[in-house]
């Protein structure tokens, strides 16, 4: 049987991506979103790391900001890492794969819903 592992999760992101350059020169960004869970006798929040590589690392950087609703595609990661302290550790992530920002962003970075009426002139031209 072919193993698969993909994931697909719609959430807001936590704070502006992270973004770095490796020593072989490639771009990597990080970020987190913040996913809502619903059930009838509550609600809860999973916050959930996400890596993106190269030029979706740079366009990630570029157009997500604090608070934008985006949707992300890609694979569950699970690596090992050692604190300073020498406990070993395990760390969940999404490597990117795809993104889709699912809300426009106002030009002063701040985000609004989907399907929401402008709030100005040049919002109403974007």
């Amino acid at each position: 049987m072919a193993n698969f592992n993909r994931i697909i999760l719609v959430g807001n992101v936590v704070r502006d991506p992270d973004l770095r350059y490796v020593q072989s020169g490639a771009a990597v960004a990080k970020f987190t979103i913040a996913v809502n869970h619903r059930s009838k006798q509550s609600e809860s929040v999973d916050y959930i790391d996400v890596v993106a590589w190269k030029k979706l690392a740079e366009t990630a950087t570029a157009y997500l900001k604090k608070g934008t609703l985006v949707l992300v595609e890609g694979r569950l990661a699970i690596r090992s890492y050692e604190s300073k302290g020498g406990e070993k550790h395990k760390a969940a992530e999404v490597v990117l794969a795809s993104m889709q920002m699912l809300e426009h962003t106002r030009s002063n970075g701040s985000a609004r819903e989907a399907g929401a009426p402008p709030t100005n002139e040049l919002e109403a031209l974007t």
